[in-house]
């Protein structure tokens, strides 16, 4: 019977180490999802000032900005190049 109850002790403390390990996992895993979120506000957010920014000062940016705003204003160009050559293929 000595030998049973050792072998029903090494389980539980297998059992436990596991179940303990499992909760970590759990928990971290959480904690990451969480930081996920936060790093999705603040990339939401930070495009959403750039938005705002090229809205009201696209035309006439500061100085570390001139290059972006150049890039977007120069990319809304070609989308209505390209959409204006769609709508002629279509014989709009």
């Amino acid at each position: 019977m000595d030998f049973i109850e050792k072998v029903g002790d090494t389980i539980t403390v297998v059992g436990r180490e596991a179940a303990e390990k499992a909760k970590e996992f759990v928990d971290v895993a959480s904690l990451k999802n969480q930081i996920n979120t936060c790093e999705d506000i603040v990339r939401k957010n930070y495009m959403e000032i750039g938005k705002i920014y090229y809205e009201q000062y696209g035309d006439v940016p500061e100085e570390p900005f001139e290059k972006q705003c150049r890039a977007i204003t120069n990319a809304k160009r070609g989308v209505a190049d390209l959409q204006e050559k769609i709508n002629q293929r279509k014989g709009q």
